[in-house]
């Protein structure tokens, strides 16, 4: 049966038609698929934009505010050495470099702070240190002076006995004030050592000659017997501290043995080091030191057993091995018929 269309249309033109028709549809299709080709490249844009965006959100922005919140912190607890980075095109580039610049100096402020506090510890430990030598020394003269009237006191005539109670009387009350400056010192000594380990020792070449002369100091309390002259020579050493240093093995020696002291020098062989020292050595008669405290009288705050009823807190032998120590010799110790100490002084 045909068609209306059939009939109005030719073979051929149908034919047409239907290619036309075919040609339309292909290219409807072809555009919605452009179309939705199109659309998701948008948006895959949008989205990628979004994520570039965001990246250079938390570069610019929340990157450097984090890194200033944990420097910041870091600050906080007291560290100081960690530099905040910077990047060349930082947005807050100028405010990073303010802050660093605050951190360091605030790190310097902490180190002079630091520096001033230890130097004030030096200085009141040396100071402190330094009172004991002639507060010893007025308090030793205070003792002869006392045994001296006292002796008048029992021969002397009745105003003699009179000017020798009235003397003796003065002589404790020195004796009493030395004791209480000596013991404000040793506090004050012991407060600062306790947290400062490093005494400051210069030193300088000096003439053998002036480390010998420290002993004709003690003539008027102890007899110190010299048995040889020291060889004269230039030595490496730090005069005040080496004044501490004698001062300390005497005054040790007067307090625990009570007799003569016997001084010798001589010079040593060079060592592996290629160093040659002069040493002092010095021996009390005493007891000595109990063989169990022996090993630790060079700790700070050890005493021995012998120590009870004298004043100190264990600081004279551990000051004297370290000065001698820093200024480049050493101390031997040990038990022979008394006390001996052997100092190690280096030659120039």
């Amino acid at each position: 049966i045909k068609t209306e269309v059939d009939t109005a249309y030719t073979a051929e033109q149908l034919a047409m038609y239907k290619e036309i028709r075919t040609d339309l549809l292909g290219s409807f299709e072809a555009g919605r698929v452009r179309q939705y080709i199109v659309v998701l490249v948008f948006w895959a844009v949008v989205l990628v934009s979004g994520y570039v965006a965001l990246f250079i959100f938390y570069e610019q922005f929340l990157k450097p505010v984090r890194a200033m919140q944990e420097h910041a912190a870091d600050i906080a607890r007291g560290n100081l050495d960690v530099t905040l980075p910077m990047t060349k095109n930082d947005l807050f580039g100028g405010f990073t470099e303010s802050f660093d610049l605050m951190r360091e100096e605030l790190r310097e402020s902490r180190k002079r702070e630091m520096e001033s506090v230890k130097a004030k510890e030096e200085m009141v430990a040396e100071l402190s240190h330094d009172l004991k030598t002639p507060v010893a020394t007025i308090t030793a003269t205070c003792e002869v002076l006392d045994m001296k009237y006292r002796k008048r006191l029992q021969s002397g005539t009745e105003e003699e006995k009179r000017d020798a109670e009235d003397t003796i009387e003065k002589i404790g009350y020195i004796m009493e004030k030395g004791n209480v400056i000596n013991g404000i010192t040793d506090n004050l000594f012991r407060a600062t050592i306790d947290g400062n380990e490093e005494i400051k020792v210069n030193v300088e070449e000096i003439p053998s000659g002036e480390i010998r002369a420290f002993f004709d100091n003690y003539d008027e309390y102890v007899n110190i017997i010299v048995e040889n002259e020291m060889p004269e020579c230039l030595v490496l050493a730090d005069k005040l501290r080496m004044e501490q240093v004698i001062d300390n093995i005497i005054g040790n020696s007067v307090k625990y043995a009570g007799s003569d002291i016997r001084v010798r020098f001589e010079r040593t062989e060079k060592d592996a080091g290629n160093n040659s020292f002069i040493k002092i050595t010095i021996r009390d008669e005493g007891k000595g030191v109990d063989p169990e405290d022996l090993p630790l009288i060079t700790e700070k705050f050890k005493r021995g057993k012998n120590s009870t009823d004298k004043s100190g807190y264990g600081l004279g032998l551990w000051l004297v091995k370290y000065y001698m120590e820093k200024q480049g010799g050493g101390m031997e110790y040990y038990n022979d018929n008394g006390f001996v100490v052997e100092l190690l002084v280096r030659r120039v």
